[in-house]
């Protein structure tokens, strides 16, 4: 199989596809591998560091979509892309299509089998190539968030941590889950007043076991979720339901009564985002103003720490693409019901049942549609 690395062209996505190291395993497994020029140079690689371990460097993205069978990408395929991919070619990447119509149309008509990383699933119940960039967007979350409340951005000029005699910020976690984990464990480690919100005991329960009283794990109901954001200084949004769109829990009231200066990191953006008052934002103008609350709300959050992130990324995907690569895309799906699961669009249908009732599309069975 010939698989394709394009450069990612979304505002500030310096990650890739593919590193050397995961370019020679496909190459070991007796497949070719063609790579965009510069496409990892945004994380220390040249198009030396590919060409040594086998991959052919072409100059421009129309080449690699025009030669490749299966592309592997980062981020949800942009406009021009989605317009050189062709029927049957396999798109391996993160989709997001849920809030997205215009995206989701496009693959339709290009009948490509479009298989989305936020949505293959594991045997623990988890979504394990979400999971890697929900840990960083986690993590980088409170670093958003404590640069929001600087004064200089129109926060409220706090610390997190605040200062021996000086009380330290309250941050609220929507979501237990990889986001509101990872973002707990900094913002403790920042010395934070933590409460984490979740409907979910066992992970109110995980919580408590892991932070003690440290955080304030609380059960999750409209007065509780309103007295908390309320009282913040900092809300982090990170709830998600597997390949929907993001539930709207923070509503233009809440905003409207929050503390003047009060900061909103909105990780669930990807899906929608969980804050009434949310649009996506970019890395180049990440934070906006609505009734005196900063929302940060940068729809490719790890991005900006791109070496981390596409390291942490392959180690994931590595084995599904030499699965795919290996096998097929149609054996691979047929063998493993975890990678089905990831399968979205195929030959014009809608696979993924919460993306069709998103977004008013007939769902197909992804069993029937490769029959």
């Amino acid at each position: 199989m010939i698989i394709g690395v394009p450069k990612e062209i979304k505002n500030h996505e310096y990650r890739v596809g593919m590193v050397p190291a995961s370019v020679r395993e496909l190459i070991n497994h007796g497949h070719q591998v063609i790579v965009e020029t510069n496409a990892g140079c945004g994380i220390g690689f040249s198009d030396d560091d590919y060409s040594q371990v086998g991959a052919k460097i072409l100059p421009t993205a129309s080449e690699i979509f025009a030669q490749a069978d299966m592309i592997v990408k980062v981020k949800e395929p942009q406009a021009i892309e989605r317009a050189m991919l062709r029927e049957g070619q396999i798109l391996f990447t993160y989709l997001h299509l849920a809030p997205d119509l215009p995206q989701t149309e496009d693959l339709i008509k290009s009948k490509a089998v479009c298989i989305a990383y936020e949505t293959v699933t594991d045997n623990f119940g988890g979504l394990p190539l979400l999971a890697p960039m929900s840990e960083v967007a986690g993590r980088m979350s409170i670093q958003a968030g404590a640069q929001a409340l600087e004064k200089s951005n129109a926060g409220r000029g706090m610390l997190l941590g605040g200062v021996p005699g000086v009380e330290p910020a309250k941050v609220v976690i929507i979501g237990g889950g990889m986001v509101g984990n990872n973002a707990a464990k900094m913002a403790v480690g920042m010395g934070a007043n933590v409460v984490v919100l979740d409907r979910n005991i066992n992970v109110l329960r995980r919580l408590d076991d892991l932070y003690g009283n440290k955080i304030k794990a609380i059960y999750s109901t409209a007065d509780a979720l309103e007295k908390h954001v309320l009282e913040a200084d900092l809300v982090i949004g990170g709830v998600l339901i597997p390949g929907a769109a993001a539930p709207k829990l923070v509503t233009k009231e809440h905003i409207k009564n929050m503390k003047a200066g009060a900061a909103i990191v909105d990780v669930a953006i990807d899906q929608g985002g969980c804050i009434e008052t949310s649009h996506a934002t970019t890395h180049a103008e990440p934070t906006f103003i609505v009734d005196d609350v900063v929302h940060y709300c940068v729809a490719n959050m790890p991005g900006a720490v791109p070496r981390t992130s596409t390291f942490a990324l392959n180690n994931a995907t590595l084995p599904y693409i030499i699965q795919l690569a290996n096998k097929g895309y149609k054996q691979a799906l047929l063998d493993d019901q975890h990678l089905l699961n990831g399968l979205n669009v195929i030959d014009g249908k809608i696979t993924c049942q919460s993306v069709a009732e998103n977004l008013g599309f007939e769902y197909v069975p992804p069993e029937q549609a490769l029959a």
